[in-house]
């Protein structure tokens, strides 16, 4: 057998190995249950909105990955089957243009845009709709480096503490706890008493900036009891990394009691860092 031969021989076998083995990477993730959610870091029913972000995430990525395989597949298929073959000498006839594949290029790609887009925006909308009457709103004021919560209508608050991680147990249970009472709408309203900060927790899958002067909002339902982490996400100086807090969602004895534990009043924009003026509803 000539070397080209062999070459060529080993080149076979090595994709067919290296075909096998994302077969089976694949298989093996798509059984976990990570994978079933997309990776994403929650479940399904922790909010209202959380299982129609996870079913556009997933649908996203199948669809992508659809695309993908048949697009990889016509250029194998193009490298196969127009290779030059043996024993051919010179360059294939060459053509200058195909106009009905040139369209198809061009209003598949929009066809596809257009319909992410489509998803894409239906979701967006109906996550950042704020709600007419809530049954709680919470002032949420970012801080270098916690948090304060206003619990607006109950005129309640709870000024936070920084957090300072030296890495033994116990740390989390001194971060400051926003309480949210489950089933029920609740209307944040960000605001930032100095620099640049961003309200995040992952598990409702729900991020927003907050900025000095202006008021941002997430309406969030959520749907299931537990104690949830969330962060600042944005870069907003030396203890970034410590701006950390718990949202704990319990039902609505819990909350009232938490409630009945807070000072009352309102810690507003007079202890901002500087006076921004706010924006108006």
């Amino acid at each position: 057998m000539s070397s080209q031969n062999q070459t060529g021989s080993r080149r076979a076998r090595s994709v067919k190995i290296t075909g096998l083995a994302l077969i089976g990477a694949l298989g093996l993730t798509g059984c976990s249950e990570a994978a079933k959610y997309g990776w994403l870091p929650s479940t399904p029913g922790t909010t209202t909105d959380s299982d129609e972000i996870i079913q556009l995430w997933v649908n996203s990525w199948i669809a992508a990955l659809a695309i993908g395989v048949l697009t990889w597949g016509l250029i194998i298929w193009c490298i196969v089957a127009y290779r030059r073959r043996r024993n051919e000498t010179g360059f294939p006839r060459q053509i200058t243009y195909n106009l009905p594949l040139e369209i198809l290029y061009v209003t598949i790609p929009i066809f596809m845009v257009m319909v992410f887009f489509y998803f894409t925006d239906t979701e967006q909308r109906q996550i950042t709709d704020r709600a007419d009457n809530p049954d709680v709103i919470i002032d949420v004021r970012g801080k270098q480096w916690s948090w304060d919560f206003n619990y607006v209508k109950a005129n309640k608050y709870d000024a936070g503490m920084q957090a300072h991680l030296d890495g033994e147990e116990g740390a989390a249970e001194t971060l400051p706890t926003l309480y949210l009472p489950v089933d029920q709408t609740v209307e944040l309203r960000l605001n930032s008493r100095d620099v640049i900060h961003s309200f995040w927790v992952p598990a409702f899958l729900q991020k927003r900036d907050m900025f000095p002067g202006k008021t941002n909002y997430v309406t969030v339902t959520p749907t299931r009891e537990g104690t949830f982490d969330g962060k600042c996400a944005e870069l907003c100086g030396e203890y970034h990394s410590e701006m950390l807090f718990r949202v704990k969602v319990v039902d609505q004895a819990e909350f009232e009691q938490h409630l009945s534990t807070l000072e009352s009043g309102y810690l507003g924009d007079e202890y901002d860092r500087d006076s921004y003026p706010q924006e108006k509803e």
